[in-house]
């Protein structure tokens, strides 16, 4: 993995809204420990595994979101909080990143369903471990993978989630990988990391969680 791709994911894990601001503003308090992890500092010892159903739920792609425009607020304060990118530049970034077909993901019982509003595509997946990625910033991550084995899927083979959480807990948003060739291919992934709201929130609740991140 080259260090232009490690700066782009340090990029995708600063930028985006981390899971703190959600957890705080509805009432799931982050520890201290937790906090700091979400925001990639943390010990390799503290990662722990997580079962799938840390993301059970009906989840929303906010790709739409960004297409409408009501993202557009959240764009405009990251320019000027950066200061060095301009609004269309930080819009196009996250165009991007978002991009994304499947508008709903629902998961439970171990099954991921991927709904494109065209076709629905669903699998069991099985738990693969984790993989903690150190960036040259010497910030981390951690990505907690799955695979689907089941051959008449047209779901994707290999599934990672990122949530800025490192152990068990239920997750608040998570930006998802998806892939067919390996698991370790799709660690190299980070230009497109499609994002995902609980399917409940309104769009003025999921623009309000990023603009106070």
């Amino acid at each position: 993995m080259t260090h232009k791709p490690l700066l782009y994911l340090v990029t995708v894990l600063s930028a985006l809204p981390a899971g703190g601001a959600y957890a705080h503003s509805h009432g799931h308090q982050f520890t201290e420990a937790e906090q700091k992890a979400s925001e990639g500092v943390f010990p390799d010892a503290d990662v722990r595994d997580r079962p799938l159903s840390n993301w059970d739920g009906i989840w929303q792609s906010v790709w739409p979101l960004l297409q409408h425009g009501d993202l557009d607020p959240v764009f405009r304060q990251k320019a000027q909080k950066d200061g060095s990118k301009t609004f269309e530049q930080i819009k196009a970034y996250y165009t991007t990143g978002y991009r994304t077909d499947v508008d709903k993901i629902s998961i439970e019982n171990n099954v991921i369903e991927f709904d494109s509003g065209r076709k629905v595509a669903s699998c069991e997946y099985r738990y693969d471990g984790y993989k903690i990625l150190t960036y040259v910033s010497g910030k981390k991550g951690v990505r907690y993978l799955f695979s689907c084995h089941d051959p008449k899927s047209e779901a994707p083979r290999f599934v990672q989630f990122s949530d800025h959480m490192i152990g068990p807990r239920q997750s608040m948003h998570f930006h998802i990988f998806t892939g067919n060739t390996s698991q370790s291919a799709l660690l190299k992934e980070m230009d497109s990391w499609p994002t995902y709201y609980p399917e409940q929130l309104y769009t003025h609740q999921v623009v309000e969680e990023m603009l106070h991140h």
